[in-house]
């Protein structure tokens, strides 16, 4: 961070602080806090890890979305998403097998820790549970002890390929490319209103079930969105039956010392995927990403960082200037120059059959794939039109018709 940055950004954040400070005490003298909620993200971690993460928020009564929500339903929700009291300091126990961790949170509510289990994991269990209370601050306004449970993926040992993958605009239309579109979506759609690129649900579920449909790959979502949308894309996976993994997004609406404002997320990308990588060093992983911000920048240092690690890179071209175009495909040569490949897609389907193709999933799933692909390009129904449908993007092409920018 340059020098006038990092003065502006003490600056706002002693404001930020003190303002917090003010606020917090004004609330404990009017008797104390809302209701408060812990918020377990999911975890992930082996047999001799578990990272376990999460928030401790004041509770705004935000409710699941409905199919039969209105704008105004899905604007005051977000208002609440937007509007969260985190409490700081909170502290916490985690209590898993014989294990009693005792753990602080951070300012904005947030904390995270490893635990080492004391005994084997079960072989055939792919989540594992650890216990989360409360223990300080209370509120007087709720009664008894506040506990929630936090989900931790540990891979099986059929796993033979991890994935992960960027949200917006590669399983979730967001129009991250245009910022009036996107805030459209964000703060007028709910879960049911957003929509699923086609045919990415039955994609994903193939390369979970892997070649023989049983093996259980681990996925993994990194996005650059802000935590207090983790209900809202929770939800989404839910109503598109898109595999479950661990959600792992980069920041917080506010203030911190990386980002004046929250417009850059390559740094905080970085660490997470290789934070990933590290934890499962017996896996080789499939990375995949939109064309329409940096994760092919990123994703090609992934590659540099972790040679023959990599299976391949999938990009979704959404962005479709000869400019943008021109920089991938240079980004590919230096990917292929490390020994992966990576794969310029206009739809779910070309990925699909380069999956197939190298064993990553089954062959007959691809017409699943396909006839889901038709389903979700359905027209769209009142909310929809109302939030404002993407436009399609221009075929862009690399190679003359060949999506895969490099070739193998």
């Amino acid at each position: 961070m340059s020098g006038w940055r990092r003065v502006l950004f003490h600056l706002v954040d002693d404001v930020e602080s003190a303002m917090d400070r003010i606020k917090y005490r004004l609330a404990y003298a009017l008797g104390g806090p809302d209701p408060i909620k812990i918020v377990a993200y999911r975890g992930y971690g082996t047999s001799e890890r578990l990272y376990v993460h999460g928030r401790v928020l004041e509770d705004k009564g935000i409710t699941p979305s409905a199919a039969s929500d209105t704008v105004w339903d899905n604007i005051v929700n977000m208002y609440k998403r937007i509007e969260s009291d985190e409490v700081p300091f909170a502290r916490l126990i985690a209590r898993f097998q014989d294990i009693e961790h005792k753990v602080v949170a951070d300012e904005e509510g947030m904390f995270e820790l490893w635990i080492e289990p004391t005994s084997p994991l079960p072989a055939s269990t792919l989540w594992q549970h650890v216990d989360l209370e409360l223990v300080a601050p209370t509120s007087p306004k709720q009664s008894g002890p506040v506990r929630t449970t936090a989900e931790v993926l540990v891979p099986p040992a059929s796993a033979r390929l991890g994935v992960i993958s960027d949200i917006d605009d590669t399983v979730l239309r967001s129009d991250a490319v245009n910022l009036l579109r996107m805030a459209r979506n964000v703060l007028l759609g709910n879960a049911h209103t957003r929509l699923p690129f086609p045919g990415v649900a039955a994609f994903y579920r193939a390369l979970f079930g892997g070649p023989d449909g049983s093996t259980m790959n681990p996925l993994f979502y990194v996005s650059s969105s802000p935590w207090n949308l983790y209900d809202l894309l929770s939800q989404f996976f839910h109503l598109h039956h898109i595999p479950v993994g661990p959600v792992l997004l980069l920041r917080n609406w506010g203030i911190s010392e990386e980002e004046l404002l929250p417009l850059e997320n390559r740094a905080y990308k970085l660490r997470t995927i290789v934070r990933i990588l590290d934890t499962y060093r017996d896996l080789p992983f499939l990375l995949i990403g939109d064309s329409g911000q940096q994760d092919p920048e990123i994703y090609a240092d992934i590659v540099r960082m972790y040679p023959q690690r990599i299976a391949a890179v999938y990009i979704r071209n959404v962005r479709e200037t000869e400019a943008r175009s021109k920089a991938i495909a240079k980004l590919a040569q230096q990917v292929v120059e490390q020994g992966s490949t990576l794969v310029l897609a206009d739809d779910t389907i070309t990925m699909a059959r380069h999956a197939a193709e190298k064993g990553w999933i089954r062959h007959e799933e691809l017409d699943e794939i396909a006839e889901e692909k038709a389903r979700d390009e359905g027209p769209p129904g009142l909310v929809e039109r109302l939030v404002g449908e993407a436009d399609a993007p221009v075929p862009v092409t690399v190679e003359g018709k060949q999506r895969d920018a490099a070739g193998d």
